[in-house]
């Protein structure tokens, strides 16, 4: 059996509640779960004390004996200085596409020939 370090979500419409839980990785979201080792809440703070807690000892066993956090619960336990998660880069994340670059190139030229013609009849 897999295990997994991730999220459960609870609370109600737009207001979001996760419990970090460690589960066999084929389990739903948030069906049944090996144990309950902390809680996150978003809408607190970033520096609030209680938008992640965690019980250390519990998550440190639990990656001992082989469990895989998911990418947010890896963020989550970086940040607390549980494990360290290496960082991906993606480079061409904020490059716009083909298409974008095409209808950008076309707004500069028709902005360029705009102006060309505004200063040939202010020469006139």
């Amino acid at each position: 059996m897999s295990v997994s370090l991730r999220l459960s979500r609870g609370g109600s419409k737009k207001r979001p509640y996760y419990k970090v839980v460690v589960s066999n990785s084929r389990a739903p979201r948030d069906g049944k779960y090996l144990e309950q080792v902390g809680t996150y809440n978003p809408l607190l703070a970033k520096d609030d004390e209680n938008r992640v807690r965690v019980v250390e000892d519990r998550v440190r066993y639990w990656l001992s004996v082989g469990a895989q956090p998911t990418e947010r619960v890896a963020r989550l336990l970086d940040k607390l200085g549980i494990k360290e998660r290496k960082v991906t880069l993606n480079p061409n994340a904020g490059v716009p596409g083909k298409k974008a670059t095409e209808r950008a190139a076309d707004k500069a030229k028709k902005a360029a020939e705009a102006a060309e013609a505004a200063a040939e009849s202010a020469e006139a």
